[in-house]
């Protein structure tokens, strides 16, 4: 059994070093990610497909399959406030397990309702499992660890878009819908076992119990402006993401691209250059500091949707590496900030900031969906530079 926090306490660990075995430790926590979060964006990859199945106008389906950010913003927030009282493996294993049920059922939904709901409970689960491990390294890593497990962490979340949007269309594309959906329990069964061998029970050290309350603590986290910045900066960034990489499937499929759905997935290799760079997040943070790295972050972004504006393929996949690039970067950046900023209830931070994040994913489908229909793909792009340039102004606010 590897134990995630062996060796990882600050109260043992020297504060200027990496502790033994990390790098094995960084990834299973990328693992452990990736099969939490696989669910996530994965069906972004079956949006046309399940249009035609359902019926609906791209911006309805959007949302649909969107609205496991609803249940990801809700459950965050909960767990946020119960953090303290609940015990760290018990509590992942638990979410990973029931987040298998509402996957398999998606097979069979009858009706947009039903999948929406059962989206919503998938997001449930997901967030539960990921707020707690995020508090769980928060806790259990040393100052030196910190940003390097966060962004394993986010890195298994890139990796879960490229991989999870590639198996997603290549199953939907040669065994049917349904069978994607069975595909996808599996792997959720798979993270529950991951975590049953890897991550051991952890008695809450004296530095981690509560000085407030849950409720107390998060209104203290508000007050501070730098976390205040960072939850804003968190709702922006999945904002921008969720506009662009839910919508550019419908543009992708249509004249002149004209892309098949086998196709579609493939595309998603854009996320592999994501995959690579987001495991520096941490360095290049703890060198040019926070600020820097978000703004270097965001510029890049920015420079990505010019690109997905043209009739190009090319183009348009360059501009989406652009964007995952940017997105990601920022977002383990910000993240690793939250988890060395907040001093005290961790937990509460991490899950009011996962809240913000996505709350902003939620927002982002129903806002920049009607966009997309209403006006089209330039409109929705527009909507996403506002988002990026909201966090570039937000981030002057993460003084330490």
């Amino acid at each position: 059994m590897i134990d995630l926090s062996a060796q990882m306490k600050p109260t043992v660990m020297a504060m200027d070093a990496h502790s033994p075995g990390f790098a094995l430790r960084s990834l299973v926590i990328g693992l452990i990610a990736f099969l939490t979060v696989v669910d996530l964006f994965a069906t972004q990859a079956i949006l046309p497909s399940l249009t035609r199945r359902y019926g609906v106008t791209p911006a309805a389906m959007g949302f649909a399959v969107n609205a496991s950010t609803f249940g990801m913003a809700a459950s965050s927030l909960v767990v946020g406030v119960l953090s303290p009282r609940i015990e760290r493996r018990t509590g992942i294993l638990v979410s990973l397990l029931l987040l298998a049920i509402p996957t398999s059922l998606l097979a069979t939904a009858p009706n947009l309702a039903v999948f929406t709901t059962l989206r919503v409970a998938q997001g449930l689960c997901m967030a539960s499992a990921f707020a707690l491990t995020l508090a769980y390294l928060g806790e259990q890593c040393s100052a030196m660890d910190a940003g390097g497990a966060f962004a394993a962490y986010i890195t298994g979340n890139v990796a879960s878009n490229l991989v999870g949007r590639l198996v997603s269309a290549a199953v939907a594309d040669s065994l049917g819908l349904a069978w994607n959906f069975y595909f996808f329990a599996v792997l959720n069964l798979a993270g529950a076992t991951l975590v049953y061998f890897t991550i051991k029970h952890v008695q809450p050290m004296r530095t981690m119990m509560p000085v407030a309350s849950p409720l107390a603590a998060m209104i203290s986290h508000w007050r501070k402006p730098p976390l205040r910045a960072a939850f804003g900066i968190g709702f922006c960034i999945l904002f921008a993401f969720i506009g662009t990489f839910t919508f550019v499937n419908f543009v992708l499929v249509r004249p002149p691209l004209s892309l098949g759905m086998m196709d579609l997935g493939l595309v998603y290799f854009v996320f592999l250059p994501s995959v690579v760079t987001t495991l520096l997040a941490g360095k290049v943070a703890s060198r040019l500091g926070t600020r820097s790295t978000i703004w270097g972050s965001l510029v890049v972004a920015g420079a990505g949707l010019p690109l997905m504006l043209t009739s190009h393929l090319g183009a348009v996949l360059a501009g989406m590496v652009l964007v995952g690039v940017g997105t990601f970067f920022a977002q383990a950046a910000a993240t690793g900030f939250v988890g060395q900023m907040a001093a005290d209830n961790r937990g509460v931070a991490s899950g009011t900031y996962l809240a913000c994040y996505f709350c902003g994913g939620l927002i982002g489908t129903a806002v920049l969906g009607r966009l997309f229909d209403a006006f089209g793909w330039h409109a929705c792009v527009a909507g996403v530079g506002a988002a990026l340039a909201a966090a570039a102004l937000l981030t002057f606010g993460l003084k330490r």
